[in-house]
């Protein structure tokens, strides 16, 4: 595809402490009484202490202004949340002109795996009833040849399930297409995101300046917060706003002084969030490892209650556990790392009743053997319940993890796949250069660092304190200020993890980046930056601190306004249009020259556009979450590799295809570098010398056979005898596989690969 010019044609208020004008300190107890008193508040502030001013002694108009105050925060919430969504559907419209495509176009838009998924929003649609479309999914053999499988156990495809259920209820197909529906929902979608980081950063700063600031950020720095405009169906673009609105229950939910009704509340969100979270992200259970660790983190630290710790991996596992039951007891769940790791935590911290009482290094020892029996543990629940359940779909994942750092073997095609690709590499530094021109990377450094520091002192007074745990401090110790806020230190550790997530992979960036603008925004409007400045400085008094804390983020607004408005503006205004004629082309052959129940096989991206544009039997596709298929695959793709036509015909007809397409952009491919091209991937696994000058490992051998796919081209009588061009173009080559007229004396069966 190719993107040209285009030629011109109240009372939970209080407590909640959404308020712009609450201040925020990071210990919270007994002693902020002095601070409430100062400020004239009878609400409970974002630290969790309580004023002492009775609601007679507030004035009538300081309720108005509060009630303006929150009126104007969340006003401003949905203006900033309508600015996204209505940017990247202007940046997806003017890249494609995608208004004025064909339906064909349309559907080839949507790349590599979005069109596998968008294909099954659309089967739904064409079914003749909503009960036959989804026994069509539970059985389907369209995906994958000589195979039927549930793609609702399979795949995350319950929001295509239920957007093709909507559009047919609701009356709106009169006046819009199916394709707009689905779109306008994953841009309402980063609505959805940009108010979940709104409201995080106003419940950390107590300012809805600072979710100005974040919606700000978050919308400037797009190039490395969303791609939603061009991956519309990723599951990401799907997950993410629901993880977003978690972690917002979740500060909520951590905040001090809350009621029991409140607390009630936060808990049935975290759950809706966690569970929308899980059924719409395949890699859901990788992205819940890694906050189940904060929140080990934070018990080891004794920022949490025992009833906090197992309330939020309660909430973790009831999510995990609903999708469970709603993919058809899909095995991948059960066998997941982080099941076991709650599990496994929860197991080691009932059985070590003393864990948080004796001096500083006790405690410290006490910890250190404590995490060693849970990752022992952890590990030894996961591989027997792999081995019970006979699981091996998520493999490929701990291959790719092995291979990333050099842990195992580099060779290993599924893993060489990932490795290969940039955005599973490491985070690229012109990324920093990015955030940093945007103002938003230098505060969110500092911001970071200070709060770190903090966070370590909060964790040594913890572990030092002879309270005990954080229930018994928080009974006895109301007369001094004894820790860290929770909700601070989740944010902290969330996006401490998450960022070394994202430096590690690129992919996972777009975790990061998002809660790194509410984070920063909040170091830019909390006190926490301010107070020891000022106190340095010798000039800390209440006026200038707030003169301070709303002065700058309006500066820097105004700034980030003159430098960045006109360029989003040009942006927006650039014009260009989908250009892909030779797939365009290819498509319509499929569509009115081949038998509807015809076999294709071919690489992955292309396949999946084939599914969605034409609905032909796909012999492979992206979805690489099964064992089976990533060998059928890997044996596919033999088709580039240098076997004989008696090898790839007995492979192809093994799967079933009755048509093979061949891509130049993968026979000749120059995207990677030698070693990372998907020929020199399977000349690998196969033992065989790479092509081109370089050097070769000197276990491998020369190839017996040329290339297939190139040696076709050349209509010799050993490939003209076993396949016969169809079709071809500048891009694609079809050749229809031909049956054998002798008998082979093979195995019917799907043969395995000679490496």
């Amino acid at each position: 595809m190719e993107l040209r010019k285009r030629v011109k044609l109240n009372k939970l208020e209080t407590n909640l402490g959404l308020s712009q004008d609450d201040s925020s300190d990071l210990m919270w107890g007994a002693a902020r009484s002095n601070a409430a008193q100062e400020e004239g508040r009878g609400n409970v502030s974002l630290c969790g202490g309580s004023g002492t001013c009775s609601g007679s002694d507030i004035p009538s108009w300081w309720s108005w202004r509060r009630c303006v105050s929150m009126a104007a925060g969340l006003l401003l919430a949905g203006l900033l949340a309508l600015t996204q969504a209505w940017c990247v559907n202007a940046i997806h419209e003017n890249l494609l002109w995608f208004s004025q495509l064909m339906e064909v176009e349309r559907e080839i838009s949507f790349r590599t795996e979005c069109g596998l998924y968008y294909s099954y929003y659309k089967q739904m649609l064409l079914a003749p009833s909503i009960q036959e479309g989804l026994s069509d999914l539970i059985h389907d053999n369209l995906t994958e040849s000589k195979r039927t499988i549930n793609l609702l156990q399979r795949m995350n495809i319950y929001q295509e399930v239920f957007l093709s259920v909507l559009y047919r209820l609701l009356p709106i197909q009169s006046y819009l297409e199916p394709v707009y529906f689905y779109i306008y929902t994953v841009f309402s979608l980063q609505a959805v995101y940009v108010i979940a980081l709104y409201l995080t950063a106003w419940l950390l700063s107590g300012s809805w300046l600072a979710g100005v600031l974040t919606g700000v950020w978050y919308i400037l720095n797009r190039v490395d917060t969303t791609r939603v405009e061009f991956t519309i169906s990723l599951r990401e673009n799907w997950s993410l706003p629901f993880l977003a609105l978690q972690v917002t229950a979740i500060t909520c939910y951590l905040r001090p002084q809350l009621t029991s009704l409140q607390q009630k509340v936060m808990v049935w969100l975290m759950y809706v969030m966690t569970f929308c979270f899980c059924l719409t992200w395949q890699f859901n259970q990788f992205i819940l490892l890694v906050q189940a660790l904060i929140i080990y983190t934070m018990d080891c630290a004794d920022f949490l209650t025992t009833t906090q710790v197992t309330t939020l991996y309660l909430v973790q596992v009831s999510g995990l556990l609903s999708v469970w039951l709603l993919q058809f007891c899909n095995s991948m769940i059960l066998g997941s790392l982080v099941l076991s790791f709650i599990v496994a935590a929860l197991f080691i911290r009932h059985c070590q009743s003393g864990l948080k009482t004796g001096s500083l290094l006790v405690r410290l020892g006490k910890l250190l053997l404590h995490s060693a029996m849970v990752l022992l543990l952890t590990f030894t629940i996961n591989y027997l319940a792999k081995k019970a359940l006979q699981l091996r779909s998520d493999e490929h994942i701990f291959k790719f993890i092995k291979s990333k750092f050099a842990l195992g073997p580099t060779r290993d095609f599924d893993a060489s796949l990932y490795l290969c690709e940039e955005a599973f590499g490491l985070l690229p530094l012109d990324t920093l250069e990015r955030l940093a021109g945007t103002l938003l990377l230098y505060p969110y450094i500092l911001t970071l660092l200070l709060l770190i520091g903090m966070l370590v002192v909060g964790a040594l007074q913890n572990l030092r304190s002879k309270g005990g745990s954080a229930e018994e401090r928080k009974g006895a110790g109301e007369g001094r200020a004894t820790s860290f806020r929770p909700d601070v230190a989740y944010n902290v550790l969330h996006t401490l993890f998450y960022g070394l997530l994202a430096f590690s992979t690129m992919r996972m960036k777009y975790i990061w980046t998002g809660h790194m603008c509410a984070v920063a925004a909040y170091g830019v409007c909390g006190t926490e930056l301010w107070n020891p400045l000022l106190t340095t400085l010798r000039c800390n008094s209440k006026v200038l601190l707030r003169l301070v804390r709303y002065a700058i983020p309006l500066a820097m607004m105004c700034c980030l306004y003159y430098k960045f408005w006109p360029k989003l503006m040009e942006e927006l205004s650039e014009l260009r249009e989908f250009y892909d004629p030779d797939t365009v082309e290819l498509m319509t052959w499929i569509s009115t020259k081949t038998p509807k129940r015809a076999v294709f096989a071919g690489s992955m991206q292309l396949l999946a556009g084939i599914k969605l544009c034409t609905g032909r039997v796909l012999t492979n596709h992206p979805h690489y979450e099964d064992k089976d298929l990533r060998e059928r695959t890997r044996q596919v793709y033999q088709v580039y590799g240098r076997r004989s036509p008696e090898e790839v015909h007995d492979i192809l007809k093994a799967v079933g295809a009755d048509y093979v397409v061949l891509e130049n952009s993968i026979c000749y491919e120059r995207r990677h570098r030698r070693g990372c091209r998907l020929r020199d991937l399977l000349d690998l696994a196969n033992g065989h010398i790479m092509d081109g000058p370089g050097e070769n490992d000197p276990d491998l051998v020369p190839a017996s056979h040329p290339r297939f796919c190139e040696a076709i081209k050349t209509d010799a009588a050993a490939y003209s005898a076993l396949f016969t061009r169809t079709f071809h173009n500048k891009t694609f080559h079809v050749y229809r596989v031909k049956k054998k007229r002798k008998k082979s004396t093979k195995n019917s069966s799907e043969p395995s690969a000679t490496l």
